[in-house]
């Protein structure tokens, strides 16, 4: 198994981060078989191209919510990982804990 489950959406509300806020956040190694999709689907194209993070983060975007990690953004690359036979992969996580005013904070 690659990862821990497949989902077609996600079950926290939008945090609302940017790129710039997530750039912020240190990358940290993650298991693959712990994290859990928020798309169903991939475009093969981008699976395939060599460039695909040339004008995105390098690291994919996990949010951790309800103790669970929601990979956000970075699923062409995740599988990517796990085709070259990778168990790990670094990415940014994206602490959800929704307070009184549904601020996130990063791990």
């Amino acid at each position: 198994m690659i990862f821990k489950a497949v989902r077609d959406g996600k079950p926290y509300p939008e945090h609302g981060l940017s790129l710039r806020e997530w750039a912020r956040i240190p990358p940290r190694q993650v298991r693959l078989d712990q994290l859990v999709t928020t798309k169903r689907e991939l475009a093969l194209d981008k699976l395939l191209a060599e460039d695909s993070t040339f004008y995105g983060d390098l690291f994919p975007h996990v949010v951790e919510f309800d103790g669970a990690l929601y990979l956000e953004d970075g699923l062409h690359r995740a599988l990517r990982a796990a085709l070259q036979q990778r168990t790990t992969m670094h990415v940014r996580v994206l602490l959800y804990e929704p307070a009184s005013d549904d601020a996130p904070v990063s791990a």
